[in-house]
Order: C-alpha cells, then structure tokens, then sequence
C-alpha cells in the first residue's frame, strides 16, 4: 500500500480506477518516508519541476522537457504519462527509449499504468518489440497491459502470437473485458492467409456469448467484420441481426459484408432498410463507399447517381475514399467520361485516387491512357503503390500491350524498389498469354522467387483456352487440381480447351471427374438495371414473369439476326447433341436474357447495360454485337474481366478479351 507518512507535496497523484494500489511502490516515494525526510525547499523545487515539465508537454516542447530530466531525478507518474504520450504525438522513438529508461532508473518499472501507456506508445511508433520487452518485465499484469498488448501486437499484424498470449490470459484466469473481446477478435483476421483463425474466431465467439457479452455493440460489430473477411456472410448476417441495438457502423459493417463477398444486390438492400429504419442513422463516409462499390458491380448507373447526389447534399464529396469510390462506380457502369470528370474536379488526390482512374482505363482496355495517368501520377511525385502496377499490368494486358508492359514490371522492380507479388506475377503471366507469348508466361512462372499459386497458374489456363493450348494447359491444370480440388471452373476451362481442340474424349474424362468429385460449374448470371431496379437473370430463371416472353423474343430476334450473318457458335458446348439442341442453350445464356430483357423494358434509344459474373462467351460477344447492328441500339456488358461497349457491330475490346 501507499505510505500515508509522505510529507504533503510528494503524496502520489490520483490514479485512475483501473490502477491497483497493491503495486510496489516506486522507489522515489520510498526515499520520501526514510529516516531522513526531503526538505521543504527540496520538495517544493521537485513540484515545480514536474509541472513545468507537465505544462512543456502540454504544449508540445518535447524537447525542452527532456532538458529538465536530467535536473530532476525525482519524477511523478503523471509526469511520466505526459513525457511517453507527447513522445508518442511526436514520433519521437528515441526521445520515448530514454524516457522509458530514466522511468526504470527511478523504480517505476513494474508501475502497470505506465507500462500500458509505454506499450501503446512503442506500437504507437511501430516498435513492436519494445513493446513486447515491456509487457515480458512486468511481473503483475492489469486487464489494460493485456489489451495493450494485443492491440499493439495486432497492428504488426501478429495474430497468431495474440491468439497465443489470449490463452495464456485465459489460462492465468484473467477475466477479460470489452476491449480484449474487440482486439482479439480483430487479430483473427490481420495474419493473411491463415483461414485456420476463423475457428479460433469461433471459439473466441463462444467466450462472448457465455460470458454475457453479446449485448456490446462494438464487439459484434467486430465479430461481423471477422465473419464477412472471411467470407461468411450467413454467419455475419445471423450476428447482426441477432443484436439488440446497431448503431451506423453496424449496418455500414453488414452492409460491406454483402459488398465485398458477391452479394451486392442485398448490400443495396440493406442500404435501404438502414435509411428506413431510423431517422438517426446517418449513413457515414464508409457506408457510402460500400453501396457505391455494390452499385458499380451491379453496373446499377441511377442508383449510383442517387448516391451520388446523397453525398454532395451530405458534404461527404470531400473525403477521398469516397470520390474514389466514386470514380470506380461511374468507370464500372459504362460511364468512364463522368468518371474522368470527378478524377479532374478533385483538389487533392491520393495514390488509391490515381489507383482508381488507372484501373477504370485498364477495364475498358485502354491502355495507353493507363499508362499515361500513371506516369502523371509519378509526375505529381505521388509514388506509385503495388496496386498501381497491378492496375497498369491490367490494362496493359486488355490492350494487348505486351512491350509496355514488360517495361513496368521492370521499372517496379528496379526504380521504386517494390519487390513483385502472386498479383503481379499473375498479371505478367496474363498479359503474355493473352498476346500468345505463351512460352514466355511459362518462363515467368518458372523464374519466381515466390510460390506460384492458383492465381498465376490460372492466368496460364485462361491464355491457355484463348489460344487453345493444350500441352500447357494440362501442366497448368494439374497444379490447379492440387492446390484448389473443390474449384469446379478449373475443370471447366480444362474441358474448354480440349472441345476447342476437338479431343471429346478427354472433354468426357474431366466430366466424369467433376461428377464423380460432386463438384458443378458456377452457374451464369447477368444483372441488368431497369428504371433504377436491379434484376437477376440466369440460365434456369423460373420465377421472372417475363421468362417465357423473353426466350420467344431471343429465337425470333437469332432468326432473323441468321439473315445478316449471325451463326452460333455450338463448339462450345460441351454436350453430345444435335446442332439445333445446341443452339438453344446458347440463347439460355444469361447475358443474352439480360439482352432480351433490356430491349423488351428500356425505353427507345436507351443505352443497355449488364454485369456479368463469368467471362463473355465468344458466341455471346458475337450475338451481342449483330444485335446492336440490328437493333440501333447501344449495349455496354462488363464481364468479370473487363468491360464491352457494343455500338454499330463492333465491341470496344476489338475482339481482344
């Protein structure tokens, strides 16, 4: 316990609850109560001292606070406290070690208060391991050093040793608390890659629920966040929905879920419950990000402009997520000239707002624009991020621009010293196949420093089936089936290449290894927006009143459409049947349903736009461009690879996708 003899000036400060009085008492106040007590002019000296050297903190004098440490010896916690957070506010990691050791020096080592303030200080100024040194020393440990502990470890993106120091917590029968829930909880998901956390999210989900912890918002808003980097929507969406109350974060949390995971269409559905739901609840910068990221995969344009118009009547047009965003949007729902147009109106723009103009280019396979906005964008010594070159690569790659680049990958590498990653290496890979530099692709595989991967090899396969390439083909599917034996559309583009090839037989083995592994092909699926209402439409769509119209529509429009050229291309269905049986599940293609339904619900003259989750067919890219020609009409579809602006008979892509 504290002395109560201590002379009046040098009584301890008042310490916060979460301070235990049981602490070893620092060493200074044991000097106090000795045989032989400071003097009055000792004691109101050291006073003075502290609060000046409090108040230099408070304004920011770091420097000349240090000056006065080394003339008094006898500092107070508070003082302490101030000296390790301005240390923090002003970067300074060295001026925070010699605090840290005059703070040991003077016996306040084992001083929990401060060592939670020293840890949050070290992860503040990214000394991971000084804050570990600091949490190692401490014999008796509060439930804030714990939680500052994995907080900072978190940040370096330690989630395993969290999760380690979390069992150990629990196994020392420290009870935890809000925030450990919350730090925990976020450590499951910084360590990329290690999908074996989520159960450790799960068991930590357990903790939560049995130890009444559930009805803390901020934590089952983590919990979802947890689920939905995941990718378990159905898990995320039963956590929110079982909470008592969701604030704005919340919702914009579960509402990124639907986002990020596929699932746009209930992302703008929840969007609209929210808005409906309360008058409190005002959507925030982040929310906005997600239903704009939601309406550009949808290429929903009127709700995106809606949006849009939300945000300028919200003054929310200045945070740069948000215009980026923004630029995205309009670039994905086939309005790349608004998309510009938001990219020059900006005052400030960050490298993610570069990123995203570059990447708008590269969809629409324009390449060379690509190139020149990156180049703008070192010119306005913004440096270039790893995304940048993969945005670059990109288009690159879309616009058959193989030389070009070859030479950006060598400038990452060489002049902004950014070592590549699978990203980048899938990117090359693409970029050479899809220019039929196939064996240059494989040399590049070959020479990595890293683990190719199912994205590197993946890129090979789909060169491989553009350019009907079966000798690399079955090398690149053979990696894939080990690394990814559930991913049906692996077997798929094998079986493509060999129908290309006309090898029928190997087309029926990989069938029967598909059957036999129960796996099936992801089914299609167009959207298409229609007096701002977005619409699904599959291949097997029974329950859109207009089915039965729409296919009558599609086999009158093919059969008049056969008299200017039209033929379907049935080598591309991988069925044994007759030509006619063939092609009739070419027009059950989603993307020609989405045709139909735009041409049977849009008004005259109106520009049709799709999203598509699969690559365009090439009898769907051929379809699509006579019934332009036939129609007059304008049709805009972005596959999941880039975008097809049909106009007159011709495709944007100039038949190079």
């Amino acid at each position: 316990m504290w002395s109560t003899q201590l002379p009046q000036p040098l009584q301890p400060p008042q310490l916060p609850p979460c301070f235990h009085l049981s602490h070893p008492t620092p060493t200074n106040f044991r000097l106090a109560t000795s045989s032989t007590p400071l003097s009055t002019t000792t004691t109101t000296t050291t006073t003075k001292t502290n609060h000046l050297i409090q108040s230099l903190c408070k304004k920011g004098h770091l420097k000349q606070a240090l000056q006065l440490i080394s003339q008094e010896p006898i500092l107070t916690q508070r003082t302490y406290e101030l000296l390790i957070l301005t240390c923090a506010n002003k970067k300074e990691l060295d001026y925070g070690v010699s605090v840290h050791r005059h703070l040991v020096e003077n016996g306040f080592c084992q001083d929990s208060f401060l060592a939670t303030k020293l840890i949050n200080m070290y992860a503040e100024l990214s000394s991971f391991e000084h804050a570990r040194k600091v949490f190692d020393e401490l014999s008796d440990r509060s439930i804030y050093v714990w939680n500052a502990i994995f907080r900072a470890l978190t940040l370096a993106g330690e989630g395993e040793e969290v999760l380690g120091l979390y069992r150990r917590m629990n196994f020392m029968q420290q009870p935890s608390d809000r925030f450990t829930y919350t730090f925990v909880l976020k450590a499951c998901v910084v360590s990329e890659g290690l999908t074996s956390l989520l159960n450790k999210g799960r068991e930590i989900h357990a903790h939560i629920l049995r130890h009444g912890y559930e009805s803390y918002v901020h934590i089952m808003t983590t919990l979802v966040d947890m689920y939905a980097r995941y990718g378990c929507v159905a898990n995320a969406s039963c956590v929110f929905s079982s909470m008592p109350e969701k604030n704005v974060v919340s919702w914009s949390a579960m509402i990124a879920c639907y986002a990020r995971n596929g699932r746009p269409m209930e992302a703008l559905e929840l969007f609209r419950e929210m808005m409906v739901e309360s008058d409190d609840l005002v959507p925030n910068s982040v929310t906005m990000v997600s239903v704009l990221q939601a309406c550009a995969s949808l290429a929903a344009l009127e709700q995106g402009k809606l949006i849009h118009a939300y945000v300028l009547r919200n003054g929310l047009d200045s945070i740069l997520p948000v215009i980026s965003a923004l630029i995205t949007m309009y670039s994905r729902c086939g309005n790349l000239e608004f998309g510009k147009r938001v990219f020059d109106q900006m005052e400030e723009r960050d490298v993610v707002s570069w990123n995203s103009m570059i990447s708008s280019y590269g969809i629409y396979g324009f390449g060379r624009e690509a190139i020149e906005v990156f180049r703008a964008m070192v010119k306005h010594r913004v440096s270039p991020s790893p995304v940048s070159f993969v945005s670059v690569l990109g288009a690159c790659s879309h616009a058959g621009l193989a030389d070009e680049g070859k030479l950006l990958f060598e400038t990452m590498v060489r002049d902004f010293k950014i070592q590549p990653t699978v990203e980048h290496y899938a990117c090359m890979v693409d970029l050479l196949g899809r220019a039929n530099r196939l064996d240059e692709a494989a040399n590049i595989i070959k020479d990595m420093q890293i683990e190719p991967g199912p994205m590197v090899w993946g890129s090979l396969l789909g060169s491989c089936r553009i350019h009907c390439n079966v000798e690399l083909a079955e090398r690149a599917s053979s990696h894939l089936f080990e690394l990814e034996p559930t991913n049906a559309g692996n077997y798929v583009l094998l079986a493509d290449i060999y129908a290309l090839a006309g090898m029928w037989e190997e087309v029926k083995r990989v069938k029967q290894l598909l059957e036999t592994k129960g796996l099936q092909k992801v089914s299609g699926c167009s959207w298409i927006e229609v007096k701002r209402k977005v619409y699904a439409l599959t291949s097997v769509d029974e329950f859109n009143p207009q089915i039965e119209l729409i296919h009558a529509f599609l086999l009158k429009l093919a059969t008049e459409m056969k008299d200017i050229g039209y033929e379907p291309q049935t080598n591309i269905v991988l069925y044994d049947l007759d030509t006619q049986e063939k092609e009739r599940i070419l027009l059950g293609h989603s993307e020609k349903l989405a045709v139909a339904f735009g041409l049977i619900n849009n008004s005259k003259g109106e520009a049709i736009r799709i999203t598509k989750n699969l690559r365009l067919c090439e009898d769907c890219h051929s379809f699509t461009k006579l019934v332009t020609k036939f129609t007059n009409r304008e049709i805009l579809v972005r596959d999941i690879n880039r975008f097809h602006h049909f106009r007159d008979g011709v495709c944007s892509c100039g038949d190079y996708w």
